[in-house]
């Protein structure tokens, strides 16, 4: 059984990297939101045809891209939700609101100083690690029942 994870958040990090590279040789199928920055904004206009407003390029590219978002989390087995030095990722807070809406487990990926501002995150989420490590220990721990050396 191939565990399905989507990975939420932050763009501007490895993290991603660290836990793909940690879950190696776990049967865990990794997927996530477009993290080209350009491609991500634009994929709207380019799919859809140009705005001349800056509000409606931007609703396209939000919308075209809450197709693939919508898409990951309903078909996930659990979600990864990673806020960042910067914790305000408006998107991130919106998945980890879908993904408990539909009753997925949330994994919270989040730095010990945003503790208060994301309290209510926090709760939704079944665990809440600080490193990608962690991320990568309950996934093991899913899988296989093994807890890290």
């Amino acid at each position: 059984m191939t565990l399905k994870v989507y990975l939420s958040g932050e763009i501007h990090t490895d993290w991603r990297e660290r836990i793909t590279d940690g879950a190696q040789g776990l049967d865990v199928a990794f997927s996530g939101p477009v993290t080209d920055h350009e491609a991500s904004d634009d994929c709207g206009v380019a799919i859809l045809g140009a705005e001349d407003k800056k509000y409606w390029h931007d609703h396209k590219g939000a919308m075209v891209n809450a197709i693939r978002t919508r898409h990951g989390i309903e078909t996930a087995d659990i979600v990864v939700v990673r806020f960042g030095e910067k914790y305000r990722q408006w998107n991130a807070a919106f998945d980890a609101g879908y993904a408990a809406a539909l009753g997925k487990p949330i994994i919270v990926l989040s730095m010990p100083d945003h503790q208060h501002a994301l309290k209510e995150v926090h709760a939704a989420a079944l665990a809440v690690a600080e490193e990608p490590e962690q991320v990568v220990d309950i996934l093991r721990y899913t899988l296989t029942g093994k807890l890290p050396a």
